[in-house]
């Protein structure tokens, strides 16, 4: 015969044994009074014992598991095992007994399981966050908040969470947190010549603007946070924005901390460039105004909605410098009245301070479409608002 062929049978033969072996039920050695011998018996598959073991003549002889009893696997018992009681206090049934299964009891949530008693989670005390939360078969893990992190609350569920950054909010610090509380922020009055303390400027609201939606859902402000790219503006930071502000503001707000967050990216930095250059257009047209007192305090009276008092009209006065005091106003006029436009603002005073304003807000207004709609192209933004803008930049 061929060696090939001969060969090939043989292999042939092995694999047919294997697969045979392999499907039938697992073995134990059982004595035989009958015949003095060890016999080789097919042990009972789970869900069943043995009624009968095997004898010279005879296979074994399995039976059924009685109602509470079961076998989970191939066994060769002659009694199937009792199910667990019924679950303990502070227990429930998370599986059911059954002729293949033991019944399997579980602590209640907020318990786990230590010799055989469901103990409460351990809460992590004030100064300490939850580094692993417990499960039913083992406690709380707690850990103290490290360096820059706080917990004010006992409890078994929240980790420590991150100090407010003051300074991204346009705030400092009026006292530093410490592992058991927040950093308390205040407004900031230290104002440099640029910004005068105006926490969303003309030109930034110009660009913010076009990122609010006419309607605002609840989750608007998680799905923007998402869409920006580069450094994403932390869920802790976006809670507080929503606490702090009202709905229109709470978008200003997010781009800020975002622009100020990526302000080492090349497209941020270009965005910063042109809202400087914008800003600084703005103040070059403002300049020429020479506005005391009386003529700030009537520009404010003559917005519709909450008022800016004559202490703010001071303070401003005091504080920033002339060229700049009416665009603080104005910032001031928009907080106050929640979600006012400074556009709408600007077309009132013009009405007092004549024309050159007027062209002034048309100006700016027009510039930032541009900035944002051709230059950027942000991805927010409407098609529709990106083609009228693109035709209102190409008419300029």
């Amino acid at each position: 015969m061929n060696k090939f062929l001969c060969c090939t049978l043989v292999l042939l033969d092995i694999s047919v044994k294997w697969t045979i072996q392999d499907d039938s039920p697992p073995k134990y050695l059982h004595y035989d009074p009958g015949t003095s011998r060890q016999l080789l018996c097919d042990q009972c598959p789970p869900g069943s014992h043995v009624k009968r073991h095997c004898s010279a003549s005879s296979p074994t002889q399995c039976a059924p598991c009685p109602a509470q009893y079961y076998a989970d696997e191939w066994n060769s018992n002659e009694e199937c095992q009792y199910c667990s009681a019924v679950c303990k206090e502070l227990q429930f049934v998370r599986q059911e007994c059954s002729s293949t299964q033991n019944r399997v009891c579980e602590c209640v949530p907020g318990r786990y399981l230590e010799l055989e008693f469901c103990l409460r989670h351990t809460e992590c005390p004030p100064g300490f966050g939850v580094a692993q939360a417990g499960t039913t078969e083992s406690d709380t893990v707690c850990e103290r908040c490290p360096e820059g992190f706080f917990s004010n609350e006992t409890s078994s569920k929240a980790a420590c969470l991150k100090h407010t950054n003051c300074s991204a909010l346009g705030f400092k610090i009026a006292l530093k947190g410490n592992e058991f509380r927040d950093n308390i922020c205040q407004e900031n009055t230290d104002t440099t010549p640029q910004k005068c303390g105006i926490d969303v400027t003309l030109c930034e609201e110009a660009m913010f603007r076009f990122a609010v939606p006419t309607h605002l859902t609840p989750s608007w402000l998680n799905i923007l946070a998402d869409s920006l790219p580069g450094t994403k503006v932390s869920t802790e930071n976006i809670e507080r924005i929503k606490q702090r502000h009202s709905p229109q503001e709470q978008t200003f707000q997010l781009l800020k901390l975002w622009k100020q967050q990526n302000k080492e990216q090349d497209t941020v930095k270009k965005i910063i460039q042109d809202i400087d250059l914008c800003e600084n257009s703005v103040l070059k047209h403002v300049g020429h105004l020479s506005l005391n007192f009386e003529h700030l305090n009537m520009l404010m009276a003559s917005l519709p909605g909450k008022k800016v008092g004559k202490e703010d009209v001071e303070r401003t006065m005091k504080l920033c410098q002339p060229t700049e005091q009416v665009l603080k106003l104005l910032n001031l006029w928009r907080i106050k009245n929640g979600d006012q436009d400074t556009i709408k603002g600007m077309t009132i005073v013009k009405k007092v301070l004549g024309a050159s304003t007027y062209s002034l807000s048309y100006n700016y207004h027009v510039n930032m479409l541009c900035f944002t709609t051709v230059e950027y192209g942000l991805d927010w933004i409407s098609w529709e608002n990106l083609a009228l803008n693109y035709n209102l930049c190409l008419s300029k």
